[in-house]
């Protein structure tokens, strides 16, 4: 019994080395038995009736193989065709991330070198991401532009974990090429760069020399075959896979995060307003970075009023930025420190709640920022896809230059693992709630006991009664104001 699953793979023109393009989605169940045939086929019509074409040969193989083959590359010979040497055949599997990302990118060259007698160049560029075991396999292709030496080709997207599994600092290597119509297509040159390095924008950063490693060896004076330059980057929070998309039918995973913990955590604020932040992302007019950006867009006041008030400016935020890496936590961490430490008779007490999807491009600031603040704030971090607990200080406390946070102030939840699959997301957001929110009479207590402060008499209820100040972040951040006081 095959694996009941049926896909159409691509066609490559005039070539007995195809390098397919095309990547299969597949489920992996360990425990099953997952048979899989290939057959390939030479097209000679537009036929979608493969007895049109002429059969060059099959494989057998199960799923179970080609992971478990060293490097998850299984090589296998074709076969089908009695007596005739069919060729053989490669695959790669690698399990996918959970980064659903979708970005989109712009590219364009300048003075590329001239491959063809009686014109100039027919270019195109060619994606490759790096696998674990330093080979690389074909992402992307754009099209060709004709007779051109300095072309811009349009706008494409691409899943981030097709082009680096999630893995932003994982090399990308761009090969330039001069096509030719009988598929001998000639190497122009290539370059490597990362998903990071991409997100950063249009900058200096991201024009790359085209290198041609044989002329290089060969031509003393050589300095390059052209460079290419990124036009343009955005990650497109409008599509279904993206965490940020806004869905006519129910809420994203940063929406459900918030309003769990907000409507529990809210109960004991004093005033009901939430300084709510946002980071990384370009702001209109001028495009300009920002990792702390009032969500609001009211830098004077970023307080939003109920956790109604945060939702509502998270999702009118996210129709008026562009989301845009690096994502960087360490501002924000600090935007809500200078507030905390402004507040040193116990009055107040800071948490910050983070939410992000676990793609964190300043660590080392990070930390520092966590040593820093130890002293004034909580933080819970969600994770809506990759791990870090390299800031979560329950075995180890998170520590910078030889310095150690005061306290264990970072909690880190994966989000992932309160995702009901059942589709009752009322309880299992509930239980986010309660898990997260369970600690902190707790570390209040021992924070207020650790400077020696004492419980005040019991007040009336007035503008002027202690409270409590959380920050919330989802590549937005929430700050709120809750009483201490049983």
């Amino acid at each position: 019994k095959f694996h009941n699953l049926s896909f159409l793979g691509e066609v490559i023109d005039n070539t007995l080395n195809p390098d397919f393009v095309r990547k299969f989605v597949l489920d992996f169940f360990f425990e099953e038995k997952q048979n899989l045939r290939f057959d390939v086929y030479n097209v000679d019509t537009r036929s979608s009736n493969l007895s049109k074409h002429d059969f060059l040969g099959q494989m057998f193989c199960t799923l179970g193989e080609i992971i478990g083959s060293p490097g998850g590359r299984l090589e296998r010979t074709l076969s089908g065709i009695p007596g005739k040497k069919c060729g053989t055949i490669i695959f790669t599997a690698e399990e996918l991330s959970n980064c659903r990302d979708i970005a989109t990118m712009q590219f364009c060259a300048n003075k590329l070198d001239k491959k063809d007698f009686f014109g100039k160049s027919d270019p195109f560029l060619v994606f490759y991401r790096s696998n674990e075991d330093g080979t690389f396999t074909i992402c992307h292709k754009t099209e060709v532009i004709k007779n051109n030496l300095n072309p811009v080709w349009q706008p494409f997207t691409i899943p981030v974990r097709a082009l680096c599994n999630g893995d932003y600092d994982r090399t990308v290597k761009v090969d330039v090429y001069d096509w030719d119509r009988d598929g001998s297509h000639d190497f122009i040159g290539e370059f490597t760069t990362s998903y990071r390095e991409l997100s950063r924008g249009q900058s200096q950063f991201n024009v790359y020399e085209v290198l041609n490693p044989k002329k290089k060896g060969k031509k003393k004076k050589y300095i390059n075959s052209g460079t290419v330059r990124l036009v343009s980057v955005s990650c497109n929070p409008s599509q279904p896979t993206s965490l940020h998309y806004m869905s006519p039918y129910q809420m994203n995973a940063y929406a459900m995060a918030l309003k769990a913990v907000g409507e529990i955590i809210q109960d004991y604020d004093s005033d009901k307003l939430f300084p709510a932040y946002g980071f990384g992302a370009k702001l209109p007019p001028d495009g300009k970075i920002s990792h702390a950006f009032p969500l609001n867009f009211n830098t004077e006041n970023p307080n939003c009023v109920g956790i109604e008030g945060v939702l509502e400016a998270y999702f009118q935020s996210l129709r008026t930025v562009q989301l845009y890496g690096p994502t960087n936590f360490a501002p924000v961490i600090n935007q809500v420190a200078r507030s905390a430490a402004e507040v040193t008779d116990g009055s107040q007490y800071f948490v910050l709640l983070m939410i992000t999807d676990g793609v964190i491009s300043d660590m080392a600031q990070t930390k520092e920022a966590v040593v820093n603040v130890s002293i004034h704030i909580n933080i819970m971090l969600f994770l809506l896809s990759s791990a870090m607990e390299e800031l979560d200080g329950d075995e180890v406390r998170v520590s910078s230059r030889g310095r150690f946070a005061e306290r264990d102030i970072v909690q880190f939840v994966p989000f992932r693992d309160y995702i009901d699959r059942s589709g009752n997301q009322v309880l299992s957001m509930a239980r986010l709630a309660k898990d997260v929110l369970a600690e902190i009479p707790d570390q209040l207590l021992s924070f207020m006991k650790s400077r020696g402060i004492e419980p005040r008499p019991p007040l009336p209820i007035t503008s002027d009664s202690p409270s409590v100040s959380t920050t919330t972040a989802t590549n937005t951040c929430t700050t709120k104001h809750c009483n201490p006081h049983p």
